[in-house]
């Protein structure tokens, strides 16, 4: 691809953000969904003396979901070959998003709950506004901000009742629940502010690839040893695989490129949600006033930030040359 296509490439992509457009909601709805359930798969694959080591189970995921999106696209007959920057922002991103962000929660889901998890997780949304802010060098809008903490809080409430009869996370735990939000919202804002010039598919595929061997060396670094996981930890990382990055992570990928960061980063409010509600259908786990009025508060959240950003768009639309005419 010479600079010409490829300086197309990436007008096309930016022009995409931002266009509502019914397949841009369609990916989100599968990020919202499936990895509302991942949190329960990583705990199923991790705990005990029956399941995978941390990061032994993001090698296994990684190496098996990078072949399978990458044999796709090329099968698909799309472009694979990387320049150079683009696969130095690769790169960076699936070291960021996948050993320093999900192999920390593979870490810390030995120890903690779930539902601790997901509290500290949920923070993804607060500190994405921040690193934008930073990196544009601009506020967020108050009425963004209040958002995000009203949904911040029903995310408490929310596993609150779960809290109380789980077991203090030791500070291992703690300290990587609170990078790893971090790092994911890091390696996502690099991706906005530079795309590369290659399919989401493509695009997820290396991130996984590159992610990979982070976790090797992760792997390597701490000592992990090889135990027999069982028949439970093999089907969740099967889910993982398939479900969790085959699907969804290449929908979150495409949709980054459709959307404000802001809307996508809702999905860390919906995806306790989820959780709850599969734990009620599944599991019949209860329902009780504390829980419903959280999922409301988080619900209100969501609709903050899309409301934020309708709010932004009006006057662009208003100020542009078609509403002139």
């Amino acid at each position: 691809m010479n600079g010409d296509q490829t300086k197309r490439t990436r007008d096309e992509q930016k022009s995409q953000r931002g266009s509502g457009s019914v397949s841009a909601f369609v990916h989100l709805g599968a990020v919202y969904v499936i990895w509302g359930s991942t949190y329960l798969a990583i705990r199923l694959a991790v705990r005990g003396d029956a399941g995978f080591p941390p990061f032994l189970l993001g090698v296994f995921r990684l190496a098996l979901a990078g072949t399978v999106l990458l044999g796709w696209a090329r099968l698909r007959g799309l472009r694979v070959r990387l320049s150079r920057s683009d696969a130095l922002t690769l790169l960076a991103a699936g070291i960021l998003m996948w050993p320093l962000a999900n192999g920390l929660v593979n870490f810390a889901e030995q120890r903690a709950d779930s539902s601790y998890a997901a509290l500290l997780l949920g923070s993804l949304p607060i500190w994405t506004a921040v690193i934008e802010a930073i990196s544009h060098r601009r506020r967020p809008s108050w009425f963004l901000g209040l958002s995000l903490l009203v949904g911040f809080g029903g995310l408490g409430l929310l596993t609150a009742p779960r809290l109380a009869v789980a077991g203090a996370a030791d500070v291992l735990s703690i300290a990587a629940l609170i990078v790893a939000p971090v790092s994911w919202a890091l390696g996502s804002v690099l991706q906005i502010r530079r795309p590369v010039a290659v399919s989401p598919l493509v695009t997820a595929g290396y991130l996984h690839v590159f992610g990979c061997v982070g976790f090797v060396v992760l792997s390597v670094a701490t000592k992990e040893t090889w135990q027999t996981p069982a028949a439970e930890a093999w089907g969740a990382l099967g889910y993982l695989v398939l479900a969790g990055s085959v699907v969804a992570f290449t929908s979150y990928v495409r949709v980054l490129h459709l959307l404000p960061t802001s809307v996508v980063m809702t999905y860390a409010y919906v995806n306790p949600v989820i959780a709850v509600l599969l734990g009620w259908a599944m599991l019949g786990e209860t329902v009780n006033g504390t829980i419903l009025v959280g999922m409301g508060m988080i619900l209100v959240g969501v609709w903050g930030v899309f409301h934020d950003r309708y709010r932004r768009r009006v006057p662009a639309d208003l100020d542009s040359p078609s509403s002139k005419t």
